[in-house]
């Protein structure tokens, strides 16, 4: 009868089996360490599931409904810039100027405002008062006149507040700073760190790939737009335009029609959304700031210690805002936001006095989506949302900004690779990456080997020295 292989009998042959089971854990050890020391983009760090929405007619949310954070796209406007051989590029063709607010797209916001009326009448009273509300915006036309246009919807005047019969409006604050010194909302305070980051991720072998993979874009839309397209962000931009003129009913160029629309095209659009959060590090400098000042105002309404108490906290901005945030929270579902896409951020109170955190997306559609927070579910327990987006809330942003040399390798640590100019280091980054993983790997296995080999050389003498002793002492019996 044939005797199966006892697959366990070459380890019979090692002196000392213990040692060799420790070394393997070792080696585990050491290879699990090189891995994690690679980061994750945030869209990858989720499973289908987490990114899944929930129903939110079957969702039972818990408690009482106490505060809002609503975070929307602006609504409907013209291109922001036109490509130099764009047929459409003189400014008699269009409405408005460049990049302004369109009148489809006042009228867009001024539905979500009283859309938004309908769902908020708990929180808010028919008549504006500003210790209920607070409206703040980027300093860019499009979204402050959004913002108004939403407030027009949200409070038509009555009563009182009626200052001129012929005008059914009445004028409600919009703040806002300028955007170099808005980190929030507008994200583009300048960070040393993040542009490093930034930088160094376009320059990282998987976006090298990926702009390899496109180079005939590159190559097709340089040549007849008259423009240089060398990034996905170009090409999205372009996608951009020519999706803001068919929807005018402007007749694109022939040579648009070998890549316009295309899945290639749309791809890369939806993804370019992703880039600027796409790792946690720059997900903590870029939308971090914002989702940490909310879920503060939350902890100070659950406390009772929000000085007004208000009730809703509006904030008017971009697509980049809502995907930056939406990418951060592992949300992004890989579609662009659409004119005024719409974040609703809910804080409810249990009967407990327990505050939960509730997230509702409404992008092109005439009712919200509950999302599901990835590990804790479509209503999470507000100290619950502090630990799991632990990674992504800084301490102190600007000293979290500030990049010191210190921190990079000594061929890093130069101005062209902070400042994203290019540079033979830039280039060569991911292959040093690369030669330095393989050498730090092969130094760490190294010195276990050499630590197990002189453990085994040790134990190797001591049962010798003790075999001879007992030898030594029956002999002398």
């Amino acid at each position: 009868m044939l005797k199966s292989p006892n697959i366990f009998k070459p380890l019979r042959l090692f002196p000392h089996r213990q040692l060799f089971f420790v070394f393997v854990f070792f080696t585990l050890c050491c290879a699990s360490l090189t891995l994690a020391d690679l980061e994750l983009p945030t869209t990858l760090q989720q499973s289908g599931e987490q990114r899944g929405i929930s129903n939110p007619l079957s969702a039972a949310l818990k408690g009482k409904l106490i505060f809002s954070h609503v975070l929307f796209r602006h609504g409907d406007r013209t291109p922001i810039e036109p490509y130099p051989t764009d047929p459409w590029k003189n400014r008699e063709y269009w409405p408005v100027g460049w990049g302004e607010l369109t009148n489809t797209g006042k009228n867009q916001h001024y539905q979500l405002g009283k859309w938004l009326r309908q769902r908020y009448n708990t929180l808010l009273n028919e008549t504006y008062s500003e210790n209920e509300i607070y409206v703040r915006s980027t300093d860019v036309d499009r979204t402050l006149a959004s913002a108004l246009s939403n407030l027009a919807g949200l409070y038509p005047p009555i009563g009182a507040e009626i200052w001129n019969k012929d005008i059914a409006w009445q004028p409600i604050p919009v703040h806002s700073k300028p955007e170099r010194e808005d980190k929030e909302l507008a994200g583009k305070v300048p960070c040393a760190a993040y542009d490093y980051a930034r930088s160094a991720l376009l320059n990282s072998i998987t976006f090298q790939q990926l702009n390899q993979r496109y180079q005939y874009l590159f190559d097709y839309l340089t040549k007849y737009s008259g423009r240089k397209v060398d990034t996905l962000e170009a090409i999205q931009r372009m996608n951009n335009t020519f999706y803001i003129e068919t929807l005018y009913n402007r007749t694109l160029p022939e040579w648009t029609k070998k890549v316009y629309p295309s899945a290639d095209m749309t791809y890369i659009a939806d993804f370019a959304f992703s880039i600027n959060t796409y790792t946690r590090r720059m997900a903590r400098l870029k939308a971090g700031p914002l989702i940490k000042e909310m879920l503060q105002r939350f902890g100070e309404k659950a406390r009772g210690s929000l000085k007004p108490d208000r009730s809703v906290w509006i904030y008017s901005a971009h697509d980049t805002t809502v995907a930056n945030v939406l990418n951060t929270l592992k949300l992004y579902d890989m579609k662009s936001p659409g004119y005024t896409a719409c974040l609703l951020f809910e804080l409810r109170i249990d009967e407990q006095n327990q505050p939960f955190v509730s997230i509702f997306y409404k992008n092109n559609s005439a009712e919200p989506t509950l999302l599901s927070i990835p590990d804790c579910g479509v209503s999470c327990p507000l100290a619950k949302m502090h630990t799991i987006y632990n990674d992504i809330l800084p301490v102190d942003w600007e000293k979290e900004c500030r990049l010191s040399t210190m921190m990079m390798p000594y061929d890093e640590a130069n101005i062209g690779l902070a400042m994203g100019k290019p540079s033979f280091t830039n280039t060569m980054r991911p292959y040093y990456l690369l030669i330095s993983g393989i050498f730090l790997t092969t130094a760490i296995l190294g010195s276990v080997i050499c630590f197990m080999l002189l453990l085994s050389y040790t134990f190797m003498l001591y049962y010798r020295r003790r075999r001879y002793s007992a030898y030594s002492y029956a002999q002398m019996a």
